[in-house]
């Protein structure tokens, strides 16, 4: 089964929306992360944000179309340009509801990449690798916040992004240095168990 990194090249669009999501999908070109097991952390009632992972390094992600499976990945230094080239692009309002309904109404006012186990990303409950790209959404949409974040109907994040791929195979020599271990071991147990 084949592994890709998928990677931002200059001239690679990024990151164009962040999607509050029950269960995210994947719809033709860009990524939808799925069954992400990164939730919301408990919202601030009276600020209405909302705190999460929006994108994790060297997590393999499985992904199924028509011809084949195959496992995604984001490595720390395309975590953190992803983050930097969506406020760069301006994008930080571009917000949808299942990657299906544009939101008005929400912002995402606070982003970071995880530096340490000492992360404040740890104040919220969140235990998130280092090179996580966090965000905190403002949610002015009395709808949103009612129907779907108090319902729990929505429970974390996912990005709508273009990106390019770089394929890999976990034995290959130039598999990134930076895809660690414990990456390598994850993808060995699912091979394994497949």
């Amino acid at each position: 089964m084949r592994i890709v990194e998928l990677i931002l090249e200059d001239d690679d669009i990024g990151v164009e929306a962040i999607s509050v999501v029950h269960s995210p999908a994947i719809e033709e070109d860009f990524i939808a992360l799925k069954k992400q097991e990164y939730k919301f952390a408990e919202q601030d009632k009276e600020k209405r944000l909302l705190v999460g992972a929006a994108l994790v390094p060297n997590k393999p992600i499985f992904r199924k179309n028509e011809d084949e499976e195959y496992y995604i990945f984001f490595s720390k230094e395309t975590v953190r340009k992803a983050s930097q080239m969506f406020f760069k692009n301006g994008n930080q309002s571009q917000a949808t509801l299942e990657h299906e309904v544009k939101l008005d109404g929400m912002t995402v006012v606070e982003s970071w990449i995880v530096e340490s186990e000492k992360d404040k990303s740890r104040h919220y409950g969140l235990d998130v690798p280092v090179g996580t790209w966090m965000v905190s959404m403002k949610v002015e949409s009395e709808a949103v916040w009612q129907d779907y974040v108090k319902d729990g109907k929505v429970k974390g994040f996912s990005i709508e992004a273009y990106f390019s791929d770089k394929m890999s195979r976990p034995k290959d020599k130039d598999l990134k240095e930076e895809a660690s271990q414990e990456f390598i071991d994850t993808i060995k147990k699912i091979l394994k168990d497949a």
